[in-house]
């Protein structure tokens, strides 16, 4: 059988195969509706945070990563789906709503006060850098300014000692994903 994506040459490193197509089969079968019962329950959030181990002629990370959001987006089309059917529509768009709201509550915050700070030692996402791109969601929020899902996926900060803390400003990254997801 063929790999399911391009493996990078021997010395470089990319995503552990056996990982990878593991977490493809049951993608694959909590998606038609047949899971093991040893399954994880998975869903467009789970699949968002889903992490790889390397490994030497691994497969090729921004493949695989390409392809974990076109399964992200079609498992949270199909969570729309589900509670537009189970609550309607109007529920649905509310939690979007709220959700956005405190989004740009947080992002309406003092710049290099928006988020928590490591302590002065410790490393953490270059203050300048998240707070630039918080401007651009803020736009995004306030007066409809584009960007895209994948804008937000992609976006990159730099380091710096002190800064923002990481796991905050990626949760509400995570949170606008699942809002743009929402109202599209």
């Amino acid at each position: 059988m063929d790999s399911t994506f391009p493996r990078t040459r021997k010395p470089q490193r990319g995503y552990n195969t056996a990982q990878v197509d593991e977490f493809l089969q049951v993608a694959r079968r909590a998606y038609d509706g047949t899971p093991s019962p040893d399954d994880p329950p998975l869903n467009s959030e789970r699949i968002r945070l889903t992490a790889f181990g390397l490994q030497k002629g691994g497969y090729v990370t921004a493949d695989v990563d390409a392809a974990l959001e076109r399964l992200e987006d079609a498992f949270a089309a199909e969570e729309r789906q589900v509670a537009a059917r189970l609550h309607g529509d109007e529920v649905w768009l509310a939690e979007a709503r709220a959700t956005a709201q405190v989004v740009s509550n947080r992002l309406a915050r003092v710049e290099g006060h928006r988020f928590d700070r490591v302590s002065p030692i410790a490393l953490g996402y270059r203050v300048r850098d998240v707070d630039k791109f918080a401007d651009k969601l803020t736009r995004y929020f306030r007066d409809g300014w584009p960007i895209s899902i994948e804008d937000v996926r992609s976006v990159v900060f730099t380091t710096q000692r002190g800064g923002y803390r990481e796991s905050q400003v990626d949760l509400v990254l995570d949170a606008v994903i699942d809002v743009m997801q929402a109202v599209r």
